[in-house]
């Protein structure tokens, strides 16, 4: 049986802990705020987190059946995940958010494995740890208060999702080392098993792992002949298909869950890690993608970038106050200096892959002259 969960914690205590050093930025729509904290320096917020997460999951037919939703990764203070969240200030009330933790602070397991959320879910290659973890943000437990969740809530629920991009994207960009986020796309039990398999048909065919980065302890095979699958999403480009997708959801008397959907929109090279049971929350469906930030859909991508420059440049003005750069050229030169490292950095990451490549290609040339001249050798 499942357990109450807690009362709502005091707008008090949650305004004595939202200080102004734990702001992030301001969103780009309806006027709220981003902060990240922690367990050790707000408790009382990660409290309200837990509880309002758990009313969120369990309203969608998951949940931990805790009186919050709180773990390890949330709670250990060695080693807290950072807790990404958006405030209403007008209704001093939390609206959404997401728990997140960085590469360069990421500990592996005994056995070689990354200690994140993840782990006990997916299988990470030897050539991710190497080459991807120390630049990943890693992404869970997205969530929407029930309250903006619903139509009354006007434009405060509609841009919720929007507002937790704002987030995302403001944490990525005050780390020039961190290039991607990871992160899981949860169905729940209850949805549709014809919907979600049209949907892990789709991503496997539009958005595959290759390099077989991950794969899922517990895979969910697609049951459904994938031959009728093809006939439904039979185009090879990814927008005719995508609305082939759409329609033929909507003619299941479902829609494409939210974050989902926003994740498929948001780069044309997202990586799709497979599909798993996660047997720690309800048994969900949970598939592992991986998005590079750069190469994220340039208007998605640019338009997310702007309240963490603008809140910055209005930092550097208060505490300049002699400064007589207008804001938005102040702006500028903070978003050309940013990009600027970020390219830097993404195109030295890039030139390390590609030379790892070479060289594996050349040791594999090496081996086969090695093994013709074995074999023509009395």
């Amino acid at each position: 049986m499942d357990e109450k969960i807690i009362d709502p914690v005091s707008r008090e205590l949650l305004l004595a802990e939202l200080t102004p050093d734990k702001k992030l930025c301001d969103t780009n729509k309806s006027d709220n705020e981003i902060y990240v904290i922690d367990c050790n320096d707000a408790p009382n917020v990660l409290q309200e987190i837990g509880r309002l997460r758990e009313i969120a999951f369990r309203d969608s037919g998951g949940g931990t059946g805790q009186a919050v939703d709180l773990d390890e990764f949330d709670t250990d203070p060695a080693h807290p995940y950072k807790q990404l969240i958006i405030w209403d200030p007008e209704a001093n009330a939390i609206l959404g958010g997401y728990r997140y933790i960085l590469g360069p602070d990421i500990q592996l397991q005994e056995d070689g494995q990354p200690h994140i959320t993840s782990s006990h879910m997916f299988h990470y290659s030897e050539q991710f740890i190497q080459d991807y973890l120390p630049h990943v943000m890693e992404l869970g437990r997205s969530f929407v208060a029930p309250e903006y969740q619903s139509s009354k809530a006007g434009a405060k629920a509609i841009f919720a999702l929007d507002n937790l991009w704002d987030g995302i994207a403001a944490v990525i960009l005050g780390h020039p080392g961190i290039l991607y986020f990871l992160g899981k796309m949860t169905i729940y039990p209850s949805y549709d098993k014809t919907c979600r398999e049209l949907i892990q048909h789709f991503l496997w065919k539009h958005f595959p792992d290759p390099d077989e980065l991950a794969r899922p302890k517990r895979p969910v095979p697609v049951e459904s002949d994938g031959r009728l699958l093809d006939l439904v999403l039979h185009d090879e480009d990814y927008k005719a298909d995508y609305r082939n997708l759409k329609d033929a959801v909507r003619k299941l008397g479902f829609n494409i869950p939210p974050l989902v959907n926003s994740y498929m929109n948001a780069s044309p090279t997202m990586k799709m890690l497979g599909t798993g049971i996660n047997d720690e929350f309800f048994d969900c469906y949970d598939t592992g993608i991986m998005i590079s930030f750069e190469e994220m859909y340039a208007d998605k991508r640019d338009r997310h970038k702007v309240p963490y420059f603008k809140y910055l440049a209005a930092r550097i003005r208060l505490r300049f106050p002699g400064l007589r750069t207008e804001l938005e050229d102040l702006v500028e030169r903070i978003s050309i200096k940013k990009e600027s490292d970020r390219e830097r950095n993404f195109s030295a990451f890039l030139n390390r892959s590609r030379g790892k490549v070479r060289a594996a290609e050349k040791n594999l040339r090496r081996r086969v002259r090695r093994l013709k001249k074995e074999k023509v050798e009395p």
